[in-house]
């Protein structure tokens, strides 16, 4: 279905409208559709790295959520993204249909359709928001940028995938938590 493109939406009327298309997201007001599927090794890593994120989670007991895509995050009045991964330590924030505010932790792997996605509007609205963490994984450069906008902490740090990368939102837990993408895909 094509979304017009002079309609802007507010958020409770882009989840009101059945008629929208069901992989697609309202930024600043418009509904963009995601008409690329996924190809298998972006669907490898979102299954691996749930794995792996998920399995420390339920480890550790903790009060964090896991949650990989389709999901929808509320990220303001205007703007409802379904990252590929998100973790959010405030379950208070879940309504039972989506996320509302800020996730801890979002990961995205980057489409080759359309990298800039999530290189530069998305990195810009989770930023704005208020995402502690925001991970662009890139499987064609095997580069993973890592952006932590924690209180005071603002820092992008870049990894290949052979890097272990630290998760910043566990980097104070007594059980850290570090993940090698080119292990993750060999297990």
């Amino acid at each position: 279905m094509a979304v017009p493109k002079e309609k802007t939406y507010t958020a409770d009327e882009f989840f009101a409208d059945s008629e929208l298309p069901e992989r697609c997201e309202l930024i600043n007001g418009y509904v963009i559709q995601n008409l690329a599927s996924p190809n298998n090794i972006h669907q490898d890593l979102v299954r691996e790295f749930t794995i792996c994120i998920g399995s420390y989670i339920k480890r550790r007991k903790g009060k964090c959520v896991l949650h990989p895509s389709p999901a929808d995050v509320k990220l303001s009045d205007a703007t409802v993204v379904q990252p590929d991964i998100y973790v959010t330590c405030h379950p208070e924030r879940l309504d039972g249909k989506r996320h509302i505010g800020a996730p801890d932790l979002v990961i995205e792997i980057v489409s080759p359709f359309n990298p800039m996605h999530d290189y530069l509007t998305k990195a810009s609205l989770y930023h704005e928001a208020g995402v502690r963490e925001y991970w662009i994984v890139d499987p064609q450069k095997k580069m993973t940028y890592v952006y932590v906008w924690d209180g005071d902490i603002h820092e992008m740090n870049s990894y290949s995938f052979n890097d272990t990368i630290p998760v910043h939102i566990y980097e104070n837990s007594e059980e850290k938590l570090s993940v090698n993408i080119t292990e993750l895909l060999s297990e």
